[in-house]
């Protein structure tokens, strides 16, 4: 089984493997010409996307800049807005329903690493290295998440949900709720 494989499945796999490196840089190329770009580029915007993620809809606004690991593990559905300086650490599959305003930077994280150095960091020196284990995000339908907020790796966020600001997201999250704090909680159906 390659590293990236194992990445997608969710066991350990190593981030320093050379096809996952391959992905990072070409990321990081395209990432470059996006967040360059005048804002009024939209077709060469509309194109660096569709060669960036897994996939976008029709109407999808990512302002710049935006930052992810891969891009190949991002799909988002029509008509989503995501403001600036978001991060997406796409180790796992990001995936962002429709009609989603996702505020200035948030975080989505897929990637975690063992709680214990001894398993985390495997050998010495310049030859050490991490391992690392990751969990898709899915996001639903119609979802607001406000800015500076952290979403965690394997949290699911349901259809029609408002995340407050600020928010550290650490558990699934049902449908037609507000919700926010550290942790963020349920607050009441909306």
């Amino acid at each position: 089984m390659t590293e990236r494989e194992k990445m997608l499945k969710g066991e350990l796999y190593n981030t320093r493997d050379p096809e996952l490196l391959g992905m990072y840089h070409r990321a990081r190329k395209l990432l470059k010409e996006y967040n360059n770009l005048d804002s009024n580029c939209i077709e060469e915007k509309t194109n660096i996307l569709s060669e960036l993620l897994a996939s976008h809809g029709a109407g999808v606004w990512i302002e710049a800049p935006f930052y992810c690991d891969y891009g190949s593990n991002i799909s988002i559905g029509h008509n989503t807005f995501i403001n600036t300086n978001c991060m997406f650490l796409d180790n796992n599959m990001i995936s962002i329903g429709c009609n989603g305003l996702i505020a200035p930077y948030v975080q989505i994280y897929t990637a975690s690493h063992p709680l214990r150095a001894s398993e985390r960091i495997l050998g010495e020196g310049v030859n050490a290295r991490y391992v690392t284990s990751s969990k898709p995000v899915y996001i639903g339908d119609n979802v607001w998440i406000g800015g500076n907020s952290v979403i965690f790796p394997g949290v699911r966020i349901g259809d029609g949900v408002t995340i407050g600001a600020g928010s550290i997201v650490t558990k699934n999250i049902p449908d037609n709720v507000l919700a926010y704090g550290n942790p963020c909680e349920v607050i009441k159906q909306i």
